[in-house]
C-alpha cells in the first residue's frame, strides 16, 4: 500500500502547490512532507515586482500577521491570508527540500525547474543506501485554482499507485495511463538515495 511510502510534494517556496496537495494527501491518509527549492519564500506583494520575501522556518503564522499589519484587504482578496490560514493548519513553517534529513520513497513536484533542482540535490548527496526514489513532476501552474486541481491529480495518482503490488515495476504503465486518461505529461526518474 501507498500509504505506507513515504512521500513529498515540493514546489518553490512550500506555499502553494505544495501544501494544498500536502493537506489533501494527509486528509486521505498518505504520510505526506511538503517542502520548497526556493532560496527564499516569496509571495506576492504590491506589485509584481515587489514580492513579499521571507526565509524559510519563518512560520505562517508570522507571515500572516505580517501581512495582516502591511494590507489586510489586498491580501485577503488575492487570497493569501486564506492560503496561509490553510498553511498554518498543517504545519508551522515552509521547509526546504534541501535541508531534509528524510528519505521519501516518492517525491511529486510540480513544475519541471523544481524537478531538476530536486534531482541536482538527490545527485549532490551521493548514493550511500542506494535506495531507490521515484521523482515525478505534473505542471501546475502557481495559482490557487490550478494549485487544488493539482493536488486532486496527484491524489488521484497515488491511489492508482496504491492499488499496485511492485511500484517499481509497474510505475511506467500507471504513468502512460494517468497521462492518457488526463490529458497531462509527467516527468518521470528513479533517482537513488
Amino acid at each position: 500500500m501507498l500509504q505506507n511510502h513515504a512521500i513529498a510534494v515540493v514546489c518553490s517556496s512550500n506555499q502553494n502547490r505544495s501544501m494544498e496537495a500536502h493537506g489533501l494527501l494527509s486528509k486521505k491518509g498518505y504520510s505526506v512532507k511538503s517542502y520548497g527549492t526556493g532560496s527564499v519564500v516569496k509571495l506576492p506583494g504590491r506589485a509584481a515586482h515587489q514580492p513579499n520575501v521571507y526565509q524559510f522556518g519563518t512560520t505562517y503564522e508570522d507571515m500572516y500577521q505580517d501581512l495582516m499589519k502591511k494590507d489586510p484587504h489586498l491580501y485577503t482578496q488575492n487570497g493569501i491570508l486564506n492560503m496561509l490560514d490553510r498553511n498554518r493548519r498543517i504545519k508551522a513553517c515552509p521547509e526546504q527540500f534541501q535541508k531534509a534529513k528524510e528519505e521519501f520513497d516518492i517525491i511529486f513536484t510540480v513544475e519541471e525547474r523544481i524537478y531538476d533542482a530536486v534531482l541536482e540535490e538527490l545527485e549532490s548527496r551521493g548514493t550511500a543506501s542506494y535506495r531507490p526514489v521515484q521523482v515525478i513532476n505534473l505542471e501546475v501552474k502557481d495559482n490557487h485554482e490550478e494549485a487544488t486541481l493539482g493536488a486532486f491529480l496527484l491524489l488521484k495518482l497515488c491511489e492508482t499507485m496504491s492499488r499496485v503490488e511492485d511500484l517499481e515495476n509497474e510505475i511506467e504503465d500507471i504513468i502512460q495511463d494517468f497521462e492518457l486518461h488526463n490529458g497531462r505529461t509527467l516527468l518521470h526518474t528513479v533517482a537513488f538515495y
